[in-house]
């Protein structure tokens, strides 16, 4: 398991019976995780002092926050260049997965050694946790996702973090379509990184199954990979899906053709008031031979 223990903004204080206790920056927020089956005492009644809010789910489906306390409509927090702007959304999401963070130094420490211009595609790109990281490093990034407001967040963290006129091409565009027309277009990429969802609705309303689609989508980024592509890295949520399922679609599509290096696994978040880490998500790569 690969541990996220650098984050000076982001702390994850406790978990407990389908809870954590995390500090964002100097916001306290309390908000449901399904991983979290083990009971370590009543978070509430532990902390109800400094919570500043609390995400409640509802019977029929998603929920809503319950702010206890004056709350901006968003903060930030930074790691090092990067910054990034936190709001509370719904189904309680912030617009950001701090776990990446060893997924984000992956890709950094890979772009600044390559000692060449690297172009990066991501995928799924979500707020651009990933775009902000490559940016730092000096890459090209094209940022697709299918939500136009959260292309727009993307713009925002790029802003925050001072790389706004850096080299980026920003899409709102059903993934599948995208890279179906680089393939026709003949435009390569160093790297891919990609986040896919368990399900979702393309730009216009193109269904997305993982277990479906995943590998074929895999298939078709492995046509648009230059001659000398740097890495290959997927990121995955879905609850059931094992790391090395990652790994053998990164076998069989891309270390075939391309030699390299191909590593899988868990991402985890230590719990400060424990010795316990929360899993937090799988992950699969492929990376250039050094």
């Amino acid at each position: 398991m690969l541990i996220c223990d650098k984050w000076n903004d982001y702390e994850l204080i406790d978990a407990s019976l389908g809870m954590k206790y995390e500090r964002w920056g100097d916001i306290y927020l309390l908000r449901p995780d399904p991983q979290v089956i083990w009971d370590n005492g009543d978070l509430y009644e532990k902390y109800y002092n400094k919570i500043d809010a609390i995400y409640h789910r509802s019977n029929k489906g998603g929920g809503y926050w319950d702010n206890l306390k004056n709350i901006p409509s968003s903060w930030i927090v930074k790691y090092e260049n990067l910054i990034f702007n936190i709001k509370q959304m719904g189904f309680k999401h912030t617009g950001l997965f701090p776990e990446q963070l060893v997924n984000w130094e992956f890709m950094i420490n890979k772009i600044k050694k390559s000692n060449r211009k690297i172009k990066v595609l991501n995928l799924f790109a979500y707020t651009g946790g990933a775009t902000v990281a490559c940016l730092s490093a000096g890459a090209h990034v094209t940022h697709v996702d299918a939500s136009r407001g959260m292309v727009d967040w993307c713009k925002e963290n790029v802003k925050s973090s001072g790389f706004q006129g850096a080299d980026i091409r920003y899409l709102v565009d059903d993934v599948v379509k995208f890279v179906k027309r680089e393939i026709r277009r003949g435009n390569k990429y160093d790297a891919i990184i990609m986040d896919p969802p368990s399900y979702g609705r393309g730009a216009n309303g193109e269904i997305w199954d993982i277990e479906k689609n995943l590998n074929y989508l895999v298939e078709l980024c492995s046509q648009i990979l230059s001659d000398k592509p740097l890495f290959f890295l997927i990121n995955s949520y879905t609850t059931g899906l094992s790391s090395y399922v990652l790994k053998n679609l990164l076998e069989i599509n891309i270390n075939q053709k391309y030699k390299g290096k191909l590593s899988c696994g868990e991402v985890g978040i230590p719990i400060t008031n424990s010795n316990l880490v929360l899993p937090c998500g799988i992950y699969g790569r492929w990376e250039e031979n050094e």
